[in-house]
This record gives structure tokens, sequence and C-alpha cells, in this order.
């Protein structure tokens, strides 16, 4: 049972097992960003291709996205402290093993089950935010977890530089690793003392969908692996299986629906469909992302590949985004209850503006003067991504029910990952067209790259700008209310966790 005072929001100790959960969660997404500027040193460690050692990226953002919504709903159900524990550890265990990889296939093998714990870390963020948080403060709390979102995405490439400069060249990859030993070991000890334990009773018993699941998983399998096969120079011919993608996900939904007719909990509640800000937001965080994350891979290959730069001064060339978007970050987070939507609008248009820029100066700017160049445009574009990130994790997770804030905050995460995989092959293969269309030009190419990153914002932004002018019609939060109380019912429990009054508040400026 969760304790009742931090349900209530009474008392500091929920601030700090919110820290301890946070520390995890940006370990296992720094993962996802910030090998990339380790990657020429594996290739030189293994004697591999470059296609082969990118699915150390690749291979980690697969089994990653795979296990996200299905670990949120095991969370929801057998509570979020056990499975965060569970996962932490994991993930501890299988970054050792990374570090220590003798052969590629080791070395592969143990990224993709550390995928998997990751995976099955994030979801449980947003549930223990759900539990433990009450009114304004859980917008706070959402506000910060979206800053951590975005950060650890943009200080990877920094981080990484950092490491490699100090660890050196030769081993210093396997720092990438190890680096989060130490770390996960002191979160996982104080995780095990503040985290608190979470009653399992709002989950409609221990159905856990296993249908739903292996619909589910399919049809993102089959979504993603063309898509990091291309971008580890796999076979061309992995593009067919878009077409079972849409069929096994189609059936998802189906199933989903019949699940719930029946009376029994279904691994996404078809009514995330209908809840204030999930739908909209999704599809922000999944166009964004599309746009964001490839970014850094094509910064790094021009910067280390078209300038020489090392990975180190690679990656602090980028750190004016990373500065940008915490600064701002930390702003929206607080600010949302009263913009609403309309920090998404400034920020997307300032994170656009700022990518156009960046562009126009690499395409004419290069040599030393590249870094100092693009510092002011990045610094606009991180500012205007810290805007979009966590206030969109804010609206898009504040009027969840608490019973499936497990696996929402797993779909939510699901749709940032799929971005973020079609993304980094979209700006990659951009670049690499260009590249040769210019005959090795690559100002040209890290140009085109990032307008079409530009190209993708400026979409997420007509979402964004479309729920302004024409909003969501509001949820009835009673009637949200009497069907979780009639569900728990049903289970003979009471609706400890019905959604709050206040998490499904309309918003002056963004009505929910």
């Amino acid at each position: 049972m969760i304790d009742t005072a931090l349900a209530a929001g009474a008392g500091p100790r929920r601030w700090r097992a919110l820290s301890v959960s946070l520390v995890g969660a940006f370990m296992v997404l720094l993962d996802v960003s910030i090998v990339n500027v380790a990657l020429p040193s594996i290739e030189r460690e293994f004697g591999v291709s470059a296609g082969t050692v990118q699915w150390v990226v690749s291979g980690y953002a697969l089994t990653f996205g795979l296990a996200l919504v299905p670990a949120g709903r095991l969370g929801d159900t057998i509570g979020r402290r056990r499975m965060f524990l569970i996962a932490l550890s994991a993930f501890v265990l299988t970054s050792a093993l990374t570090g220590a990889a003798q052969t590629t296939g080791w070395l592969l093998a143990a990224r993709l089950v550390q995928g998997v714990a990751g995976g099955m870390l994030i979801p449980q963020n947003v549930g223990l935010i759900q539990d433990m948080f009450r009114g304004a403060e859980r917008g706070r709390a959402f506000g910060i977890l979206g800053s951590v979102v975005g950060l650890s995405t943009a200080a990877g490439p920094v981080v990484g530089g950092v490491i490699l400069n100090l660890a050196g060249s030769q081993d210093g990859w396997r720092w990438v690793f190890y680096v989060n030993v130490p770390v996960g070991l002191v979160a996982l000890v104080l995780a095990a003392r503040l985290v608190p334990a979470t009653s399992t009773a709002g989950a409609r018993g221990t159905h856990l969908d296993l249908v739903g699941s292996l619909l589910l998983g399919a049809g993102v399998l089959c979504l993603l692996l063309p898509v990091v096969s291309n971008e580890s120079g796999g076979a061309g011919w992995l593009w067919w299986l878009f077409a079972p993608a849409a069929l096994l996900l189609a059936a998802f939904a189906r199933w989903e629906v019949r699940t719930a007719g029946r009376g029994h909990a279904p691994l996404l509640d078809p009514q995330l469909a209908r809840t204030a800000g999930f739908p909209t937001g999704s599809a922000i965080a999944l166009v964004y992302f599309t746009g964001f994350t490839g970014i850094w891979v094509v910064l790094a290959l021009f910067f280390q590949y078209g300038l020489g730069y090392s990975p180190l001064r690679s990656g602090l060339a980028v750190t004016p985004f990373a500065l940008g978007s915490a600064v701002s970050a930390v702003f929206a987070g607080r600010a949302v209850p009263r913009f609403g939507r309309w920090l998404n609008v400034t920020g997307l248009v300032a994170a656009a503006v700022g990518m156009i820029a960046t562009a126009l100066v690499l395409h004419s700017v290069g040599g030393d003067a590249a870094a100092w160049a693009t510092a002011g445009p990045l610094l606009v574009a991180g500012l205007g991504g810290g805007m979009v990130v966590s206030p969109n994790t804010t609206l898009t997770l504040e009027a969840v029910p608490a019973r499936m804030a497990g696996a929402a905050g797993g779909a939510l995460q699901t749709a940032q990952r799929i971005g973020s995989a079609i993304g980094t092959a979209l700006l990659a293969t951009v670049y690499y067209h260009a590249l040769t269309g210019s005959g090795g030009r690559f100002a040209a190419a890290v140009s085109d790259a990032l307008l079409c990153a530009a190209g993708l914002m400026l979409l997420a932004l007509v979402i964004a700008v479309a729920e302004v002018i024409e909003p969501t019609p509001p949820l009835a939060v009673a009637r949200d209310a009497e069907r979780e109380r009639r569900s728990r019912s049903r289970d003979g429990t009471r609706g400890r966790d019905a959604v709050m009054p206040s998490a499904g508040r309309p918003r002056a400026s963004s009505p929910a």
C-alpha cells in the first residue's frame, strides 16, 4: 500500500523519492544518445563496419521501445516500486556487461538486454508521480520529468565527449557504459529506502492482457525493425514489414476495445483516446522527436568527419542547445498551469527557427569558427526545445487516471522512441544522400539534414496550433471518476487512486 501521507502530497519525502527515480530515468535516456560519439572508437576496437556498430544504438532503441508499454502495465499491476527496483538492477548489471564486452556478439547482445531494462524502468516514473502527487504539485512533478527527458537526450553527446576525453580514446567507450554502475548502485540503495510501495488494487486484478502485449509488441517490432536496419546499413527489403505492422496495430486496437468491453483490464485502455491532452500530446511527441533526436547524429558526423573535431569538442559544440533546454524546461514546467499548450507553440517556433538558422550558418561557415557561429542559433533551438518536451509531458499525462498511469507513460515514451528511431534514420539518410549528391560537401549535407529536422518541428507546430484553436472537448471528470469507482467496486476495492478533480482541471489558456 502506498504511504497515505505521500499520496496526499504531505512531507518532503516524496520529492526525494522523485529525485531518485529521475536519476534512473536520466541514465536510461542518456544512453540513447551518449553512445553516438563513441561509435568510431567501438568500430576501431572490434574492426567491424560502421553499419554493424550502429546496432549498438539501434538495437538499444528497438528493445527499449518494445518493453515500454508492457512494463508500464506490469507496474500498474504488481507495483511501481517493485518494477522500478527490478528494472534499475537489470540496467546496472547490463551496463557492466556491455562495458566488459570482448566480442561484437557480446556487445550487441548485452546492449539489447540493456534496452529492455531501460524500457522497463521509464514507465514507472510516470506511475510514481501519479501515485505520490496531487493537484498543482503533480503538474510540477511532470514538468521536472519532461525536463529530464529533454535534457538527457540533448546532453548525451556532451557527456559522452567528456568521458572519452578523460578515459582515453582506446578504452574510453567502455566507460560510457561503466559510468552507469556506481551511479545506478547509489540510486538503487536510495530507491529501496525512499520510493514508496504502491497498492496494486487499481489494476482490475492481475489480468496482464498477454494477447494485447503480443499484438502490440509484434506491431512495434515490424514498425521499428526496417527503420533501425536501414539506420544500421541493413537490407532495404525489410521495408515490406510496414504492411503487417499496420495490420497488427489495428488488430491490437480492436482487441483492446474488446477486452475493455468484457470488463478486463486492457494493456492500453481505450479511454486514453478520449482523455484530455493524451492524443494530441502523443502526436506532438512522435513528430517532434522524429525531428529532434536525429540532429545529434548528423551534427556529430559533421563536426567529427567534416571538420575533424574530437569527440569532446564535437560534444561541446552542441552544449548551447543542452544549456538552453535545461533553463527553459525549468521555467516551462512551472508555467504549464498558466500558459498550457501555448508553451508548446512558442517552443516549437523557437526550435524551428533555431534549426533553420543553424543550417544556414553551417552552410557558409566552417573550420574552428563553426562551433562559435552556431552557439547562438543552437541556444535559441534549445530554449524552444525545453518548452516542448517538459510541458507536453505534463499536458499529455496530467488527466490520465492513476490506474493506467504506467501504461500511458509507456505509450507516450513509445511514441517518442518510434519518432527517435525514424528521425535518426531519416536525417542520416538525408545527410548521406546530400553528401553524395554534392560531391562530398559536408556543409551542404548537414544543412539539408537540419532543414529537414526544422520541417518536422513545423509539422509538430501545426498539431499544437490546431489544439489551441480547436481544443479537444473536455472530458467529464465526474463521469470518469464514476467509471473508476465502478471498476474498482467490481474488484471489491476502494477507489483510492481515482482521478483527482485537479488532474483534469481545465486550463484557462488551453482547455483540456
